[in-house]
């Protein structure tokens, strides 16, 4: 087997102690609150913490790595004589994609007999995770860098991502919705159901009314969508809201007989931009 190492950042909300299980290296994202210059990661502050702090109404904003940070971490590995495969949160949500290609080309003038492979998933949260565990599989079946990195890029357009919030006011913060229907729909209780497209951007797809259609429209999402609905690997986060998740895996297991492999809880750089409440559902589809 070739010798390399699997590398992702924290966007794949993949906990690091599971990450570690997988023998998958990792990159923390930062954020921080609104009004206070000290940088924060996933694991200074737990899951149910900076959603309480949201609610309370502090604001977290998210900031991008930046190449020499990427650079330092991925030469702590080169050094080891090890090539790395890296799976990167979307490009169409981040700049942390670039910034790894930029760190990867500055580090092959001085190791060039090294690889550095960075792959746009263009995914997010665990669906960024459920790639990353299919690469690992992969890997564990004797597959080399270049046939992982192409089996990622083949599949990546089938990963199926479909979210709903709890509160408009945060996607209106992120630009997605405007002032009046972030109003207006948390009045009447209106839920977006969006997924993430084939260019790695959150879309708005439909609307109800309530929380519980809103997890009946990602039921329904899967049973219509999904490519092995029996036997598929699917993933779900949340933000604070495990009930909700746990309504949503119940409703798969009985309607499509799913085996939901891991619930999950989404970070704050993800979540940072979709608050509390958010639940977000992941497997592999016929199209995304």
């Amino acid at each position: 087997m070739e010798n390399y190492v699997i590398f992702t950042d924290s966007g794949c909300d993949i906990s690091p102690e599971l990450l570690k299980k997988w023998e998958v290296e990792y990159i923390n994202l930062i954020f921080r609150f609104e009004g206070d210059e000290k940088e924060h990661t996933n694991e200074d502050i737990g899951s149910a913490e900076f959603y309480n702090k949201m609610r309370e109404g502090m604001v977290a904003k998210t900031s991008a790595i930046n190449p020499d940070t990427f650079e330092a971490r991925f030469e702590e590995v080169l050094k080891q004589g090890k090539d790395i495969l890296y799976l990167a949160f979307s490009s169409g949500l981040s700049t942390t994609y670039n910034s790894s290609k930029i760190a990867a080309e500055e580090l092959a003038g001085k190791y060039p007999e090294r690889k550095v492979v960075s792959v746009d998933t263009l995914a997010a949260s665990a669906g960024q995770g459920l790639l990353v565990y299919l690469a690992v599989e992969k890997k564990k079946n004797g597959a080399a860098l270049e046939e992982v990195a192409e089996y990622i890029n083949g599949i990546k357009n089938n990963l199926c991502h479909w979210f709903t919030v709890d509160d408009l006011v945060y996607l209106k913060r992120g630009g997605r919705i405007s002032p009046t229907v972030a109003f207006v729909g948390n009045i009447l209780g209106i839920k977006p159901v969006l997924h993430v497209d084939d260019e790695g951007h959150l879309v708005n797809v439909t609307k109800v009314r309530g929380r519980k259609a809103a997890i009946g429209k990602m039921a329904e999402k899967y049973g219509e969508l999904a490519r092995d609905a029996k036997s598929g690997v699917v993933y779900i986060s949340h933000g604070d809201c495990i009930s909700d998740a746990e309504a949503l895996k119940a409703r798969l297991c009985s309607d499509y007989g799913a085996q939901v492999e891991l619930i999950t809880d989404i970070g704050a750089v993800i979540g940072a931009h979709s608050g509390p409440g958010t639940l977000a559902l992941f497997f592999v589809g016929n199209e995304k």
